[in-house]
């Protein structure tokens, strides 16, 4: 049976690490040869990729392990440059076995397209209208085979919007809005060319130019959703009560309610972790991440997109984002070691990785909250820290734990004490 919990993990070696976490997720379709240098993208894969290819550029693939998601254990592999992501997302995950860990859900895989017409006549809303049976059946023709796996169209409505900054020339707007559940796939290129469909037709029976055709990203009728409920002892830390951590973190959550400065840096807490997993699965972070900042301020202040409560004895947290990605298309067919990562976390498809991804960006969140109210953020980020100045620095892998040891102790986290550490030990 899989299982996330490899006490020590964090002291094997890499080519030990791979060994174990294949072996606990129990994926047949992994092998661990896929993580390493020679076992990833291939020059020539990644030539016919992207354009004007010269190169390789390789960050760090960690794997997150504790994860009890929905009653099931799953590893959780993130590709981050930056320390401390992984540690806290496998610290919090320990932390929230204790009571079950995380609950998730999310949305059909609903993707919303949009297509903008200028200069329309009068009633020319009233007139798309009657016509959206017409489009509907046109736009379930595109793409007639997301109906044999659950997906398809889901319909349509018709908006009219104004431009009218001050001092500029107002500008009436017609847009169609049109829902594609695009099931295991991320939906971009599905939606985008069922615009294109329909933008023709909608000139014809509004008179219009046809402006843009293309899908939104804030992708609101596909959210993802992740809760915790931890009892305060299970976060007393020495010198502080699990109480006072509580109160610390919900405390933190109010400031980013009240402040979008504050709450810009929360969510960068949460898209640590929801990035990270994002990149490891070959999936469009910048696509996440643009929905989710302007989910964040669809009341017209941007918000956090967690919450934390301190209720019952208890701390409360949830998170909702809209998570838009894909299983089945783009680099995941291609890249070696996005397949990997796949079958390492065993993915089910496109809302089992977005509940994955959820759960961890409220993981990582109660991570960053929890150092806040405690340590500070700094104290522990600087240790994990330490290691890459340390190699900045110049020490060698055997010198790696002498140098992070004696900077963390002198509370300098510089590459300037690193060097100077480095010339004693060397001596």
């Amino acid at each position: 049976m899989a299982s996330s919990r490899i006490p020590g993990f964090f002291r094997l070696s890499p080519s030990e690490r791979r060994v174990a976490a294949v072996a606990n997720a129990g994926a047949p379709s992994a092998e661990p040869h896929e993580w390493s240098a020679e076992g990833g993208l291939s020059l020539a894969t990644a030539d016919a990729m992207i354009e004007n290819v010269i190169g390789l550029f390789a960050l760090p693939n960690g794997v997150a392990v504790n994860l009890l998601l929905n009653g099931e254990d799953r590893l959780v592999p993130m590709v981050v440059e930056e320390p401390s992501v992984v540690a806290a997302v496998s610290n919090m995950a320990r932390v929230t076995r204790a009571s079950g860990g995380i609950v998730g859900s999310c949305d059909d895989a609903v993707m919303i397209g949009q297509v903008q017409l200028t200069g329309c006549g009068p009633g020319s809303k009233h007139r798309v209208e009657a016509e959206l049976p017409r489009l509907s059946a046109l736009a379930a023709k595109v793409h007639p085979q997301l109906a044999d796996y659950g997906g398809g169209l889901r319909g349509m409505d018709v908006r009219e919007l104004l431009y009218d900054e001050p001092g500029e020339v107002p500008e009436p707007m017609l847009v169609l809005h049109f829902y594609l559940d695009c099931v295991d796939a991320m939906g971009a290129n599905m939606v985008n060319t069922i615009a294109e469909r329909l933008a023709p037709e909608l000139a014809l029976i509004t008179g219009g130019r046809i402006g843009l055709r293309i899908l939104s990203n804030l992708a609101d009728r596909r959210v993802a959703r992740a809760s915790v409920r931890i009892p305060v002892v299970e976060l007393d830390q020495p010198g502080v009560s699990g109480a006072e951590v509580a109160e610390g973190i919900a405390s933190a959550w109010r400031f980013a309610w009240a402040d979008p400065y504050r709450a810009a840096t929360h969510n960068k807490g949460v898209m640590n972790g929801v990035d990270a997993v994002a990149l490891a699965t070959g999936n469009d972070w910048r696509a996440i991440e643009a929905g989710a900042h302007a989910y964040a301020a669809r009341t017209g202040q941007y918000r956090p997109l967690s919450t934390w409560r301190v209720r019952g004895g208890g701390l409360e947290g949830e998170l909702a984002l809209p998570m838009q990605v894909g299983t089945v298309s783009g680099a995941i067919r291609v890249h070696p070691t996005v397949r990997a990562n796949l079958a390492l976390a065993s993915v089910r498809g496109a809302r089992d990785l977005s509940v994955l991804m959820a759960a961890v960006g409220l993981i990582q969140n109660l991570g960053a909250l929890r150092a806040l109210a405690t340590e500070g953020i700094q104290e522990g980020h600087m240790r994990m820290h330490a290691r890459s100045v340390a190699l900045g620095a110049g020490a060698e892998p055997h010198e790696l734990n002498d140098v992070v040891a004696a900077l963390v102790l002198e509370h300098d986290v510089s590459v300037e004490r690193a060097t100077i550490v480095l010339r004693r030990l060397r001596a």
